[in-house]
């Protein structure tokens, strides 16, 4: 096996990991102070400082405003979706949990994808298969279980 596809893949397990704690760190944070908006606003400012750090400290030439503004609109969008899935993420984990909080979220994950992959948004086209499509199915079926929404809570 690539030994980058496979210290991708650890990688990946690794985030993931880790994705549920952070949801639980904000969601406290939020329950401590002001809310989750507030603790989501200090994730994204401890982030933006960190990775401010990292750019100075590997010496990244910044693009020129020239470059950036002509750059349509939409590439600035990854920001916002970053925030709402923050945001989301500390206002649902106190309600349903870590766990079903990340196994819906790889749920919609793997069926956007699915669909952004078959209609080549963004990237090359990579058609849905029966393999696939059954591949999602079981993600579903484990979501539902973890998530079990006919039980109390």
């Amino acid at each position: 096996m690539n030994p980058w596809v496979l210290g991708g893949a650890a990688l990946a397990v690794l985030i993931g990991a880790v994705l549920p704690l952070q949801a639980l760190v904000n969601a406290r944070l939020g329950q401590e102070t002001s809310g989750a908006l507030f603790a989501s606003f200090v994730s994204f400012l401890v982030g933006t400082i960190m990775l401010a750090v990292a750019l100075v400290a590997a010496r990244v030439r910044w693009p020129t405003m020239s470059v950036m503004s002509d750059m349509p609109g939409w590439i600035w969008m990854g920001g916002l979706i970053g925030a709402i899935y923050v945001l989301s993420a500390t206002v649902l984990v106190p309600r349903i949990g870590a766990a079903s909080l990340i196994c819906l979220i790889v749920l919609g994950q793997l069926v956007g994808s699915l669909l952004m992959d078959h209609y080549g948004v963004l990237s090359d086209v990579r058609p849905i298969d029966t393999m696939r499509v059954v591949g999602a199915v079981l993600v579903a079926v484990g979501a539902v279980l973890v998530v079990r929404p006919w039980a109390a809570a």
